[in-house]
Formats: structure tokens, C-alpha cells, sequence
């Protein structure tokens, strides 16, 4: 791939996951259990209903609502104690942007993370 072309990509990407965030992790004051239905702005087409008392369910939320999220949504669909809980192993699920722009704005999730930053 041509360098001069991955650059500008992946600084859009990072801009974009970047103007979605809160100022603070514990504005994410989605519901920590029950079900979830994303909207079809989110997710528009396949499954679009979540347990958050399933982990693999939860997990598969989290990380499509960080991809494919608006502010408003990570705000009310996101718990920052969830978050920061499964971040060990989402950030491993995330793209590298979105695991960027999170670990470089809210450091605590650095601390939940092992000390391996290589992306699996």
C-alpha cells in the first residue's frame, strides 16, 4: 500500500473516533445489564439485540458500538465500569485507531490493559 495514502486514512480514522469521545469515561452511562437494541445507524443488518449478561454478547457491543457509534450513543449505550472491565481484551477486538484514540484519551483503561500493546 502506498504510504502517502495509509497516512492521511488513518489520521481521518483517528479524527473521527476522536470527536466521538466524552470528556470523561464516566459520562458513559449506558445500562450495565439487561438488553440492548442498537439502532440501524449502529448496526444495519444482522443482529441488533444484545445481552449484557452474556460476556461474548457484551463484548460484540461494545465493540460495534465504538466502531459505528455517534457521541450520543457511546454516552448512552457504553458503562464506563464495563468498559474499563472487558478493555483487557476489547482492545485486542477494536481496530488499532479506535484502541489508540481511547488509551491516548483516557489513560485508566491503560491500567486495565496489559503491559503487551501488540494488537492480536
Amino acid at each position: 500500500m502506498d504510504p502517502t495514502i495509509a497516512a492521511p486514512r488513518a489520521e481521518v480514522l483517528r479524527d473521527r473516533y476522536r470527536s466521538r469521545l466524552p470528556a470523561r469515561l464516566q459520562e458513559l452511562a449506558g445500562p450495565a445489564e439487561g438488553n440492548v437494541d442498537l439502532p440501524l445507524h449502529i448496526v444495519w443488518s444482522g443482529r441488533t439485540s444484545y445481552s449484557l449478561d452474556r460476556p461474548k454478547s457484551r463484548m460484540t457491543l461494545y465493540r460495534t458500538v465504538l466502531a459505528e457509534g455517534l457521541g450520543e450513543d457511546l454516552v448512552s449505550l457504553l458503562h464506563h465500569r464495563l468498559l474499563t472491565e472487558q478493555w483487557p481484551v476489547l482492545r485486542r477486538l477494536v481496530s488499532p485507531y479506535i484502541r489508540e484514540v481511547w488509551e491516548g484519551a483516557f489513560p485508566e483503561l491503560l491500567r486495565a490493559a496489559p503491559s503487551d500493546t501488540t494488537a492480536a
